[in-house]
């Protein structure tokens, strides 16, 4: 969650080129768990309105990412091998961007200058493809993986 800032200042930035969000897989580092020091208090979901309500707690941070909830089977984060965070770029449903797994492959920089040149070569004034494009896997519908949050009680 740390992030949260630098990804919601991102999504300003570029909302003419997309949509950015936010699928909240399980707590890497619950309360109840292996936890450190100045994090935010969330313990280790036990049902899906807490990991909703945990969700809902990371929307609530920065309005200007949507937030979703993987569901309790961690579907999206096997799928997506988002443990513990990852970035996306998703294209009309192909995967043009995967990034490392974070923490220390969790590169918003990149996904920025993938999105810089998206929209230079969309506006004309490149006529070059984006760079860092690393997969063309092919995705299928998340509506049953992916649980949208809602105002439940704090986790």
């Amino acid at each position: 969650m740390a992030n949260v800032d630098r990804i919601g200042r991102l999504a300003a930035d570029y909302a003419d080129v997309g949509d950015f969000l936010t699928v909240y897989i399980e707590e890497a580092h619950p309360a109840d768990g292996w936890s450190f020091k100045d994090n935010y208090y969330i313990r280790s979901h036990r049902s899906a309105a807490e990991r909703i309500g945990a969700a809902s707690y990371l929307a609530s941070r920065d309005r200007r990412v949507t937030v979703v909830a993987d569901a309790m089977n961690d579907e999206a984060n096997r799928a997506y091998g988002g443990l513990f965070e990852r970035l996306y770029i998703i294209q009309d449903g192909t995967v043009v961007y995967q990034g490392q797994r974070g923490p220390h492959g969790f590169r918003v920089s990149e996904v920025e200058e993938w999105l810089r040149n998206y929209r230079q070569v969309s506006s004309g004034g490149s006529t070059e493809e984006p760079t860092l494009q690393v997969s063309s896997q092919s995705i299928g519908s998340t509506d049953n993986i992916i649980q949208q949050p809602r105002t439940v009680d704090p986790c």
